[in-house]
């Protein structure tokens, strides 16, 4: 499992998946954070985004954080090449 590390902003106005200034991985999401529907909204998500299963998604470290730390089943050269479609 690749580690993913990220950076999330519930509350958002949309669901959106970017990169700030340094090149670290930020995700808003619309869900708020009230007992751990961000989470849960957050793994619906990313499968979806990923096109990958919920349970190839693991968040790991973060569960009351904005910084979170998640494994994902992909190689890294997969997890990269996903991610390269959100880098502009």
């Amino acid at each position: 499992m690749t580690p993913l590390f990220v950076k999330i902003k519930p509350g958002s106005f949309k669901d959106e998946i970017s990169f700030d200034t340094e090149n670290n991985l930020i995700i808003k999401i619309r869900e708020k954070p009230i007992n751990g529907a961000a989470n849960t909204y957050l793994i619906r998500f990313l499968s979806k985004e990923f096109k990958i299963s919920k349970r190839d998604l693991v968040l790991e470290k973060g569960q009351t954080s904005p910084f979170k730390k998640l494994l994902v089943n992909l190689n890294p050269a997969e997890l990269e090449k996903i991610l390269g479609h959100y880098k502009k």
